[in-house]
């Protein structure tokens, strides 16, 4: 039996679940959202709370049942706290800021970069340089700053770059002087 799966998901009040051919629905303060049920796999729904159960014992069964508990239960959580993700600018001249529906980065290249934010993402810029991605989707908001960190991951000689907060670089030594 799957550890993850076999967990009920609480729902919280304000929160409704729905499952409808195939497809679950997610209700709440901060907006809905819809994902397809993976194959093997049945939601019960009980007052307050989620059950995800599979269907048989092989493989691909064992594999989605704790997958599609994952997946429920961010849906759940998103549309009640939503989620966020923060990025640190760091690097002497590096800065970032937002002009309508653009991220525009200035990283020490030769142009600043542009990235247009994706819908159901916002992306606040504070006076320290810091980036905040938030949404309601985990998925989108992953994909969202990773894709910001790779226009500058951190250097692996002077940690300049765009990391995440609390990411840990490991500095290698420079050439030594004679």
């Amino acid at each position: 039996m799957s550890r993850i799966g076999k967990l009920p998901i609480p729902v919280p009040g304000g929160v409704t679940v729905q499952v409808a051919s195939g497809k679950i629905q997610v209700k709440g303060p901060k907006g809905t959202l819809e994902q397809a049920v993976p194959q093997h796999v049945q939601l019960g729904i009980e007052p307050g709370r989620v059950v995800v159960t599979r269907e048989g014992e092989h493989r691909q069964a064992r594999a989605n049942h704790g997958l599609a508990r994952a997946l429920v239960r961010n849906m759940v959580v998103g549309v009640s706290q939503g989620f966020e993700k923060k990025l640190e600018v760091v690097g002497v001249g590096y800065r970032a800021e937002i002009r309508g529906k653009q991220l525009v980065l200035n990283l020490g290249y030769s142009h600043p970069i542009e990235y247009s934010i994706p819908n159901g993402v916002s992306v606040t810029v504070d006076k320290a340089g810091a980036i905040f991605v938030s949404g309601i989707d985990r998925q989108q908001v992953g994909q969202a700053a990773a894709d910001i960190r790779l226009f500058r991951r951190p250097d692996a000689y002077k940690g300049k770059g765009v990391r995440y907060s609390g990411e840990y670089i490991r500095l290698k030594a420079g050439k030594s002087a004679k």
